[in-house]
């Protein structure tokens, strides 16, 4: 059970197939064995300003990137058959699908579970108020640079570590 791969994305839009970043972080026999970050271009580089305004990347800082498809083998050899964390599962778990709906990446090769681990859904039914990742870690004492996907997936992976020692 103390394996898994925690994982975070930014969007550059509202829409789940604007994934600009992108934030992995392995966990074997509980502890971080790898972390993988990565920005990449979000389709025709598209930006709104409030999602600029949230995670701070621009598009200047990705118009000579490569698109998603380009960075897939990195996250593939990461995700393929493990037990996935995200602290808002539906929205990663979206954003991943969708992302690779639109480069033709079949997301079913991954072998990942229908419905992935959500921390948040954990600290919720654990009583934090609020649940949301800058909450949960302060309280729990992990460091966080929020909405910078290698930190938030960090964070979220040591809150799911956190949990799982709780139970036994």
């Amino acid at each position: 059970m103390l394996d898994f791969v925690a994982i975070d994305f930014e969007t550059a839009t509202g829409y789940p197939e604007s994934a600009c970043a992108v934030g992995i972080v392995t966990v074997s026999s509980g502890a971080i064995t790898d972390e993988y970050h990565t920005l990449f271009q979000p389709p025709e580089n598209e930006y709104w300003r409030q999602n600029i305004r949230i995670h701070g990347i621009t598009p200047d800082m990705t118009e000579k990137l490569p698109g998603f498809h380009a960075i897939y083998p990195e996250v593939r050899k990461r995700l393929e058959g493990k037990v996935v964390v995200a602290h808002n599962e539906v929205f990663d778990r979206n954003v991943l699908k969708r992302t690779m709906r639109m480069y033709g990446l079949d997301y079913e090769e991954l072998l990942l579970s229908d419905r992935w681990q959500c921390t948040c859904r954990i600290y919720r039914s654990l009583g934090y108020r609020p649940a949301n990742l800058k909450a949960c870690c302060m309280r729990q004492g992990i460091p966080l640079r929020h909405h910078e996907a290698l930190s938030d997936a960090r964070g979220c992976a040591m809150l799911y570590l956190n949990y799982l020692r709780s139970k036994e």
